[in-house]
């Protein structure tokens, strides 16, 4: 079925590209001074006897356009705002024209007022990566990082915050290039960063040997933007939403000759409620216990970030950045229980509510230095440094008040004393020998100290006692070196890049209170191969190998959990081991200027595979990680965008991947074939008097999992934007989750036991005003994340 369709794909490409005009004119519009492609402007051929138009497009994101004419009578008009109207007769040799490079000059008169935006996100291929430019979408109104990704094709995030690709998790998330500052906490780590901050996302699903090795699904890099325009620029935001979610921020940045400062700021508060529901029932004597309640997590948050680059010369530059981040987190909670004996008769039945609070302070700081040759700006060394920390400082009451039943239960207080230091260190030296062969090479060094000092406490007649059972300090130290190298032929049709990566992990855990510890210390080679064929400027094709590592990280391996609900219990696993993926892919890509089409198939075969998996204990059930067998997933992915006409454009994509599991655990098999599959589709239509639309839906299909099935689920978002003053200013509203049908359903079955879990986030308004001043854009901030 995969290579039917494939194959099918491939030939519907190949008939639609030898389809053409009597006439076709191709070119590439660049800026005359910085000799920069020019995105999004217009290219015009008009007839020569009358002017009258007789084709238009806009150039691509690199700047290229193509023109079809059934005559040979024309000129061409290329127009651009802030730029001089350029004409240019055109001779025909040939039933192709190829104009090449097309310079157009600034207009000095407008110059001082141009305020170029990108309005529609847009996909883009490279050699070893797909590039996502995030534009002004409504659906960016009030989001954070972890919303951006989620329109993201080929990437999902659940309302846990769980991000993945393609279906499969052991993703690696990082911020221009580099770890972010909460690995291990993904909604921490993109906590302060929001829609208008990024300026791309690169999906790399077969990395190169260039990066870390982490995360056996792929890459995800956030770029994050890097004001150039001189002078002082800037913008501001207020938005506002139910839940709570209100929050003002800014951006000021200042350019001169030497230097560029930045900063972004924003503070506020949010409310994050999860309504949860859970059951707990025993086959051998047919108890039961059910718990349904809302929790809450609601934050005081407050983050800067100050930096700076100094062009020491043309060739030279140092860039000195920090960011501080603040939360004082609150998290009251409510859960009620039902405990049924064999008869199913109600044995007893209480609350119990939580009191939580915390600080959570953050702190990032980067230095890195670039050096470029005088001959070849691409020629460069570049060093940087990064530390990060992170820390919390978290105390909880637990209280149970007794409906039904004459059974007593404890109440209990925890408290958390948690940190997490990380230091990175890379060196990246790439030479372009030539217009055709590249070399890279570099080296990484990564230390990762982590500590979680975790007690809990059962109130006996009034006195605090500390329960030894459930108190302990768990110290996480890996240390991580790299060493890569790759070499690159590109052509104008063909391009090839192969390369190694070696990386030695030194990983240390301890329970101080038990002396419990796990040393574990390994070396491996991770190869990396990639190919593009161009076939025409239409249609071309990649092929890609790469092997990567998901290493356990602290909440992994961590054995200590949160008593929030004592018969749900998520707990890590000290012995877990790295898992281990090698994936193949074969892209076709078609693209026309109305319309554009890709298409992977994919194989990953994964070892060591880290799942989840479910005991059942005197109805209580808990959670942890263990390395179980191999899965071998076959996929296709398709991804599309057609712009229907002037106001309504259209794009979607559509993954389905079919695995075969293999695997055993505690003498019980777990083989077992299934399939998964999910697409969304968005619709942006452009109203009169400046007004926006843009509705969006998604379907993640039920999946099979080693014990049991996780529910699939449609939700749909829609958003509205007005822009004022010609796009200095913005008022945004959006609904996401507009049915509030966005869940995660677990279901356990097995022949001792069954383990229900719900959850589900609700539906989010927002709305939001954003103006820019000087040559800034107006941008939407709401300082922090929403799941």
């Amino acid at each position: 079925m995969v290579r039917f369709t494939f194959i099918f794909l491939l030939s519907l490409f190949v008939q639609s590209s030898s389809a053409q005009s009597d006439w076709t004119i191709v070119g590439k519009i660049i800026d005359d001074k910085s000799k920069e492609a020019i995105p999004f402007a217009s290219a015009l051929l008009k007839n020569s006897d009358n002017d009258e138009i007789v084709a238009g497009v806009t150039t691509d994101i690199n700047g290229d356009f193509t023109l079809e004419t059934s005559t040979n009578k024309v000129y061409l008009e290329i127009k651009f705002v802030g730029y001089l109207t350029r004409i240019l007769p055109i001779v025909f040799d040939s039933n192709m024209v190829d104009l090449g490079n097309l310079c157009i000059e600034p207009n000095a008169e407008s110059l001082g007022e141009l305020n170029i935006t990108a309005e529609k996100s847009s996909m883009e291929f490279k050699l070893d990566k797909r590039v996502f430019n995030v534009g002004q979408d409504i659906s960016s109104t009030g989001m954070g990082a972890m919303e951006v990704l989620n329109n993201v094709p080929s990437v999902n995030v659940d309302i846990e915050g769980n991000v993945s690709l393609r279906g499969n998790q052991g993703v690696q998330i990082l911020i221009d290039g580099k770890p972010s500052v909460m690995a291990d906490d993904l909604s921490s780590a993109l906590g302060s960063i929001s829609a208008d901050m990024i300026e791309k996302i690169e999906v790399i699903t077969n990395p190169s040997a260039k990066y870390n090795a982490e995360g056996t699904s792929g890459i995800i890099n956030i770029v994050l933007k890097k004001e150039e325009k001189k002078g002082v620029n800037g913008s501001i935001s207020f938005n506002t939403g139910w839940p709570h979610n209100h929050s003002v921020g800014g951006s000021i940045n200042l350019r001169a000759n030497k230097f560029n400062f930045f900063t972004q700021f924003g503070a506020g508060y949010r409310s994050l409620p999860r309504y949860e529901e859970s059951i707990n029932q025993s086959y051998i004597d047919s108890s039961k216990v059910e718990s349904d309640g809302v929790n809450y997590r609601n934050e005081n948050f407050y983050n800067i970030t100050l930096g700076t680059d100094y062009y020491i010369n043309d060739y030279n530059t140092i860039t000195l950045s920090g960011n501080f981040a603040y939360e004082i987190e609150q998290q009251p909670s409510e859960t009620e229980f039902w405990l049924y004996d064999g008869n199913n008769d109600l044995v007893s039945n209480y609350k119990r509510t939580e009191v939580t609070s915390a600080l959570n302070p953050k702190f990032q700081y980067d230095f890195n230095y670039v050096r470029e040759s005088k001959n070849n700006k691409d020629h460069k060394l570049q060093f940087s440094a990064l530390g990060r920390s992170f820390s919390k400082d978290q105390s909880s009451e637990f209280n149970n008040v007794v409906l039904i039943g004459s059974d007593a239960y404890a109440d209990q207080q925890t408290r958390t004393d948690f940190y997490q230091t990380d230091y990175t260190f890379k060196l990246d030296y790439t030479n372009p020998l030539n217009d055709k062969w590249s070399i890279e090479s570099g080296a990484m060094y990564e230390i990762n100290d982590v500590g979680n000092d975790y007690g809990v406490y059962d109130d006996d007649n009034g006195v605090w006692v500390s329960d030894s059972s459930l108190t302990n300090n768990f110290v996480f130290v890996q240390k991580v070196l790299g060493l890569y190298a790759t070499g690159a032929y590109e052509s104008e049709k063909w391009g090839v890049k192969v390369g190694l990566r070696a990386e030695n992990t030194d990983l240390n855990t301890l329970l101080e209170n038990t002396g419990q510890s796990n040393n574990q210390f390994y070396t491996n080679l991770f190869p990396s191969i990639h190919s593009s064929y161009k076939i025409n400027k239409k249609f071309s094709m990649q092929i890609g190998y790469s092997r990567r590592i998901f290493r356990p990280r602290l909440w992994d391996l961590n054995p200590f959990f949160n008593i929030r609900n004592s018969y749900n219990i998520r707990t890590g696993n000290p012995n877990l081991l790295p898992e281990y993926g090698d994936s193949y892919e074969l892209t076709a890509i078609y693209m026309n200027n109305k319309f554009s089409l890709n298409g992977s198939v994919y194989y990953l075969r994964t070892t060591e595979v880290v799942e989840r998996i479910t005991v059942l204990e005197n109805n209580v059930n808990i959670t942890m990680p263990m390395n179980i067998g191999t899965r071998d997933k076959v996929g296709i992915e398709l991804n599309g965008d057609v712009d229907i006409n002037k106001s309504i454009d259209l794009n979607g994509d559509f993954n389905f991947g079919y695995f075969n599991r293999r695997g055993t655990f505690n003498g019980q098999n777990f083989d077992f074939i299934s399939n998964q599959w999910s697409s969304r589709a968005t619709m942006k239509i452009k109203l009169p008097a400046n007004f926006d639309i843009e509705i969006t839906g998604n379907y993640q299909s039920k999946f099979e999992t080693v014990q049991g099935v996780t529910s699939g689920y449609l939700f749909g978002d829609i958003g509205m934007r007005k822009k004022l003053w010609k796009g200095k200013g913005v008022i945004n509203f959006s609904v996401r989750d507009i049915m509030a049908s966005r869940i995660r359903e677990n279901t356990v079955v097995q022949d001792d036991y069954y383990v229900y879990a719900f959850s589900q986030r609700g539906r989010f308004i927002t709305l939001g005003f954003s103006y820019s001043f000087g040559k800034g854009e107006a941008m939407t901030y709401n300082g922090g994340r929403r799941h």
